[in-house]
């Protein structure tokens, strides 16, 4: 079989890099770019923070309001409101220059991809070093922003490899490196594995890759099922198969909102309702799609989830048909509803094209 070579490509603390590149000011603080629940104050949680503020032990996922105690002593850290518009039109710029490189572009989220280049660099690693670096002067000088790539046969590897050595890494894994490299690597590494698992071999007493060689494949699926103990004795081996494919454009768009306060009352919920379908259609219209099916989605106050959906005749881009669908979708959950509703969303999916080819704003 043809040795491949894969890049994956990763901005670094992208969010609060796109505000960084728009405030350069920015660049000796502590930023934290942050989604802001409804119901004012601090009430949210942390999307990215730069390097700086994850000095201070503030990362993705935490409430606001520890982020900013664990920054007390900076008076200069800074807060910011999430502007997903923004950092679209920066990943499509930057994607477009990673796409024009590869033979196959699979777009992962706004600040990854994965590029397949074997056959633009011949099948030899020393070239793909040079157009990885290239890669990353072109999206450094055009865009101001800095990614990290990982460089190697398969797609697994290169994913670790771009984790390697942030910010702004280049990480070759040659084939003949790879057991060599992965070894002395924590089994948390692996993608996919999480704390529970990592626990669990923990409580085995292996630590790192290396160790987790030592068990055989049946054991392996005894502790974990058969498709996760397979994933886990080849991950541990380097071997992944899985393409690069290109991908395909978004499933489906959604828009989800914290309501000001629990709620089952239908004018209110209506009220919220229309303006997630205008937001909604906002997004079908710029990547100019169609769509077949309307769904609600609400989080309950017991943080249950409820949701409705219906399958239209046929694939439209009418707001009108939307709002119509959804206010149905929204009277009917609400018939028999005893909890109040903490968030809720609208979502379309079964997307189509109004006309041509999609193109990359379409993953957004």
């Amino acid at each position: 079989m043809e040795t491949r070579v894969v890049f994956h490509i990763d901005f670094d603390y992208f969010y609060a890099q796109c505000e960084e590149t728009r405030s350069p000011e920015l660049k000796s603080k502590p930023v934290c770019v942050c989604v802001f629940s409804d119901r004012g104050g601090d009430s949210g949680a942390i999307a990215t923070a730069n390097y700086t503020a994850r000095k201070y032990g503030v990362k993705s996922g935490i409430p606001i309001s520890f982020a900013k105690k664990r920054l007390e002593e900076r008076k200069d850290a800074v807060f910011l409101p999430v502007d997903f518009d923004f950092y679209s039109d920066m990943s499509e710029k930057a994607m477009k220059v990673m796409s024009d490189s590869a033979n196959i572009f699979e777009y992962v989220g706004r600040d990854e991809a994965y590029l397949d280049v074997t056959q633009r660099v011949s099948g030899d690693f020393k070239n793909a070093s040079h157009l990885a670096q290239q890669i990353k002067n072109t999206i450094r000088d055009k865009i101001k922003l800095s990614c990290s790539i990982g460089i190697s046969p398969n797609k697994l590897i290169s994913k670790i490899a771009s984790d390697f050595q942030k910010p702004d890494g280049l990480t070759l894994v040659l084939p003949e490196k790879v057991e060599e490299f992965l070894e002395p690597l924590k089994i948390r590494t692996i993608p996919g594995i999480g704390k529970k698992t990592e626990t669990k071999f923990l409580e085995m007493k292996l630590e790192t890759i290396s160790d987790l060689k030592k068990l055989d494949i049946f054991t392996l699926n005894k502790n974990f099922g058969r498709k996760t103990g397979t994933y886990i004795y080849n991950a541990a081996r380097g071997i992944d198969n899985e393409p690069v494919k290109k991908r395909e454009a978004r499933i489906q768009y959604s828009k989800i909102v914290t309501l000001k306060e629990d709620s089952k009352n239908y004018e209110f919920l209506s009220e919220n309702i229309l303006e997630l379908c205008k937001e909604v259609h906002n997004i079908v219209i710029k990547n100019n799609q169609m769509f077949k099916s309307v769904g609600i989605h609400f989080v309950q106050s017991d943080l249950s989830n409820k949701s409705k959906s219906k399958m239209l005749k046929s694939p439209t881009s009418s707001i009108e048909k939307l709002k119509k669908t959804a206010e149905q979708l929204l009277k009917e959950a609400l018939e028999n509803q005893t909890s109040t509703i903490r968030r809720l969303g609208v979502k379309v999916s079964e997307l189509s094209e109004i006309q041509g080819q999609s193109d990359i704003t379409s993953y957004f």
